[in-house]
């Protein structure tokens, strides 16, 4: 005899549960890497459509500031879901400073002391980064008190973080 459809156990239909905090971790670090590659398109697209009217410097000035400011936002709504502020958004190119210190000094090590191509090194470099930038911009823009508790936090809470902000 066949299995009527519908006929066996329902599942709950109340609320998905929460993901575990590894699990959290590893969708960031998934929708970082991510942003970083749309962040990298931005910036390339914005210097070709730059460049043609501007020195190159200038093109690739402006294309990094442009391309900065949609990380920034791309970051706070799309990787860490939390809210921007104008705080974060003076900390945030902290984080490229920390990209171009890990990645100029990997280079220099990967070319000088261990003999690697400097055509290859630059890309070992910054995927070497990535890690470190994580790192900076996750305690720039998550706030610090997320997964604890609080009896003051909540949707009408001043510090819920997932809160509209008028900085967007």
């Amino acid at each position: 005899m066949a299995a009527v459809r519908g006929s066996g156990p329902r599942p709950e239909t109340g609320p998905r549960p929460e993901p575990t905090p590894r699990r959290e971790r590893l969708a960031q670090i998934l929708r970082f890497a991510l942003v970083g590659g749309v962040n990298t398109g931005t910036f390339f697209g914005c210097y070709l459509i730059l460049h043609p009217w501007m020195p190159y410097f200038a093109a690739y000035s402006l294309a990094f500031l442009l391309s900065m400011i949609g990380s920034f936002f791309l970051n706070t709504y799309f990787t860490y879901r939390t809210r921007p502020t104008w705080k974060k958004f003076a900390l945030f190119p902290l984080t490229n400073v920390t990209n171009y210190l890990v990645q100029s000094v990997g280079l220099y090590a990967l070319v000088t002391w261990a003999g690697m191509d400097d055509r290859i090194a630059p890309l070992v470099a910054a995927v070497v980064a990535i890690p470190f930038t994580y790192l900076v911009s996750r305690r720039i823009l998550v706030p610090r008190n997320t997964g604890r508790t609080s009896a003051a936090s909540g949707p009408e809470s001043e510090t819920d973080e997932r809160r509209p902000s008028r900085l967007a």
